[in-house]
């Protein structure tokens, strides 16, 4: 078969690999009795390769404020994680000029709506959002090239590189430079702010919204005991919150007393392993049960090591209900309540059609981009993703990050954590950041932000509004202006 003829079949369905011009609308919003213009563009970024031949296309949409000098306003790059999920959540969730119009804690009733949202960082920064090749509207031309992509390395060097096109096509190499990233996003995050600096481009701030940087904190695999301890104060207070301990009055010190336990008795005597006494399994089992509400007997079936998929399951096993793991307040029903793993996520079930649904309808409506391409969200390049050296799955970016912050001191990190997040616990993230070995005079660099919500904090009302005040204040201190 000739190449052309070979090409062309591969070539994803719906998509020419030909630059386009992108489409441009002009909207206004009001956000604290303050009137905002401001343009959107939606469109593709070309990736060519060493014959200037377009090889891959990475969706953006950017929102710009009119008016403002683009040397001195902030721009900030958005992408979620995954791997495998596009920009959507974060965008349509907290920082774009629309959100969805959401339920707390239980599935909205369809249609869904998109709304103004009154707690867009449109206020304070320029927003960009990235779709990561094989997501989104984001396309290779072919399977082969998007395979460069479907890993720990390629994407930071692929997402590096749309930031560095983007920021030379729309001539913002001035602009204070931020980045925000959400789960696997977080990752990312720290990834690039490694790599882009040893190519003269440096930050002003990156925000990681429920973070993971080490892998090794939340992989349940036999020989790392240490997921066991960092999930248990999230356990605890899913527990709290669905009334299967006493309540307290003060969840944040109970949580506190929690996690010096974990890291404390718990953690020396599971180091112990087979060599720990009788006496010290009935210790560590009453203790368990005390935090989680958990049954003794399940958690000695357990080999006193709870994993995340059970205890969801195992929680609310009496009432045949389930709890999410994306975000520990949501409930599910299961058809086999007997069952050892649960049939889904409530909280991802909740938020997948509003998120897809009114993403799909406001970007080709409002926004004017036309395409018959599906939206790729979760699309299950996770299972085709090379994890590199990290071997099972365990990569390490902190000391990427780490290595960043020593070349450019200035740079400031948010961290934005929610109690009920049993992807990414807060508990994983302040182990995380205590093993970094950071100098002393790079320490106060770091800022961390807590929720009494789940992964996404932002679909609860309180926690969006608390973290768009912190985030302002946030880009303010790292870039007074």
């Amino acid at each position: 078969m000739p190449d052309d003829e070979k090409n062309s079949e591969e070539t994803p369905k719906g998509l020419v690999f030909k630059e386009e011009e992108p489409s441009v609308t002009h909207h206004e919003i009001l956000v604290n009795g303050k009137k905002l213009n401001y343009t959107a563009t939606v469109g593709r970024m070309p990736f060519k390769d060493e014959k200037e031949e377009i090889e891959a296309q990475m969706f953006y949409m950017a929102y710009t404020l009119d008016g403002a000098a683009p040397g001195t306003r902030p721009l900030m790059f958005s992408f979620n994680g995954g791997p495998g999920s596009p920009s959507v959540w974060l965008h349509l969730g907290a920082l774009g000029p629309k959100r969805v119009k959401m339920e707390d804690g239980q599935f909205a009733q369809p249609p869904h709506q998109l709304v103004d949202n009154d707690y867009t960082w449109l206020e304070h920064t320029d927003l960009v959002f990235i779709d990561p090749i094989n997501t989104g509207f984001s396309r290779a031309k072919t399977k082969e090239i998007g395979t460069k992509h479907l890993g720990v390395q390629g994407d930071i060097e692929s997402v590096s590189e749309f930031i560095r096109l983007y920021i030379s096509r729309n001539e913002r190499w001035n602009s204070p430079l931020f980045l925000v990233g959400e789960s696997y996003g977080t990752l990312r995050s720290a990834g690039i702010s490694g790599h882009l600096i040893d190519r003269g481009i440096a930050f002003n701030g990156i925000v990681l919204v429920s973070s993971i940087l080490n892998y090794q904190t939340a992989r349940f695999v036999k020989g790392n005991d240490l997921p066991f301890l960092l999930f248990l104060p999230t356990y605890a207070a899913t527990a709290h919150y669905h009334g299967a301990i006493p309540k307290r009055k003060n969840l944040r010190g109970f949580l506190r007393e929690v996690e010096k336990w974990a890291i404390g008795e718990y953690a020396s005597l599971l180091a112990k392993g087979d060599s720990v006494t009788p006496a010290e399994r009935r210790r560590m089992t009453a203790q368990l049960a005390k935090y989680t509400g958990l049954r003794p007997a399940f958690i000695e079936q357990s080999n006193l090591r709870i994993n995340i998929h059970a205890f969801c399951k195992e929680l609310l096993r009496e009432k045949k209900r389930t709890v999410g793991r994306i975000d520990s307040r949501f409930v599910g029903i299961d058809g086999d309540h007997t069952s050892q793993n649960v049939e889904h996520d409530p909280s991802i079930s909740a938020l997948m059609p509003p998120y897809v649904s009114t993403f799909n309808q406001y970007v080709r409506q409002e926004l004017g981009y036309k395409t018959d391409l599906e939206y790729f969200v979760f699309n299950k390049v996770i299972g085709e993703w090379n994890w590199g050296s990290a071997g099972q799955g365990m990569p390490d970016t902190s000391e990427a990050l780490r290595k960043a912050l020593s070349k450019n001191p200035h740079m400031k990190v948010y961290i934005a954590s929610g109690f009920y997040d049993l992807a990414t616990p807060h508990f994983a993230t302040e182990y995380t950041l205590n093993h970094m070995g950071l100098d002393a005079s790079l320490r106060g660099n770091f800022e961390t932000g807590e929720y009494e919500a789940g992964h996404m904090m932002y679909v609860h009302g309180p926690s969006l509004e608390k973290l768009t005040q912190d985030i302002g204040r946030f880009i303010q201190s790292a870039w007074p202006g």
